[in-house]
């Protein structure tokens, strides 16, 4: 692979530090949150934000869409929601001729950014209806199979201590998003600045937006980042550790692989480097492993959480053989 010249990153380092200090700007204190998320969509993954409520996390998703300039679309995930309330469905309507058919009326899955609000609210059978949209970006319905938009992004949210009406997400939807990233509540100088900058907390509005051509050539950069052998042996012998790792009933799969060479290529070209380093690569290892690791109940017992699990695997795993 040719190396990106120096031509070819300035522009998309300034597009992307541009839509950062937007993002900054309209929601205060969690840069490197908002970091994440930004190469989770440069890598064209799905983002999982759980935390507690009130902490910004539908606001997060909205100041990106509105940034973004893209599609936007808000699905509220409750136990009664039904897979045709996400996905469409077909209804029976009379042509101007008068002969009767079958129309199908798209869901409100069919957008470029979905905001999938609450996502373990919503039963095992509506949630099973996101996996081909994640994973295939497209909708089968009666035998007929339809392309999403491009780019398609679900940006979901959960609570992680409510559990009464929720249904956890199983391990072959959370393997579809490519991060997992804990909303903190924020400090005791950010509430300051909230409390005193903004009016009934109401987010402004951003004077920057990144246009979709600009997306596009950001999007089409990443892929361009070069991924040293060095680096793609070391991430892939991180998740084969993964598998032998203390505590660890089930390990990483491919994705996870996949994943933290794609979120390592993004910060790679959102700091302006043509080529991925090992400290990329440490980034993006908790909040791509997180929620790909299945513990066994010792874990439990000794209070072991994913987070020290990682660690241990990266200390173990020596950067080269």
């Amino acid at each position: 692979m040719t190396l990106l010249s120096p031509e070819e990153v300035a522009p998309v380092k300034q597009d992307l530090d541009s839509t950062l200090a937007a993002l900054d700007h309209m929601l205060l204190g969690r840069p490197e949150l908002h970091r994440l998320v930004l190469a989770g969509i440069l890598a064209r993954g799905h983002v999982l934000l759980e935390g507690l409520p009130g902490l910004g996390k539908t606001a997060l998703i909205r100041a990106l869409a509105q940034i973004l300039d893209l599609d936007f679309k808000r699905i509220q995930f409750t136990p009664d929601l039904m897979p045709s309330d996400i996905l469409g469905s077909h209804i029976l309507e009379t042509g101007p001729d008068g002969n009767r058919a079958m129309a199908f009326k798209p869901g409100p899955v069919f957008c470029n950014l979905l905001l999938a609000d609450e996502i373990n609210r919503a039963s095992p059978k509506t949630q099973s209806a996101m996996l081909e949209t994640m994973q295939e970006r497209t909708v089968t319905l009666m035998g007929v199979t339809r392309p999403l938009p491009d780019p398609f992004f679900v940006l979901a949210s959960q609570n992680p201590i409510e559990l009464e009406g929720t249904y956890p997400l199983p391990e072959a939807q959370t393997d579809r998003f490519i991060f997992k990233l804990h909303v903190a509540p924020p400090d005791a100088s950010t509430l300051t600045a909230i409390i005193t900058t903004r009016s009934h907390g109401d987010m402004p509005r951003s004077e920057f937006t990144l246009t979709r051509e600009s997306l596009s050539r950001a999007l089409a950069t990443v892929g361009k980042v070069l991924l040293p052998e060095a680096v793609a042996d070391w991430i892939g012998r991180i998740v084969a550790a993964t598998h032998s790792a203390k505590y660890v009933t089930c390990g990483a799969s491919p994705r996870a692989a996949i994943a933290m060479a794609e979120s390592a290529r993004a910060l790679a070209l959102m700091d302006g480097r043509p080529s991925v380093g090992f400290d990329d690569v440490r980034k993006v290892a908790f909040p791509v492993l997180n929620h790909r690791l299945i513990l066994d109940y010792r874990a439990k017992l000794d209070g072991i959480g994913a987070g020290a699990i990682v660690d241990g695997v990266l200390e173990s795993t020596p950067v080269a053989e």
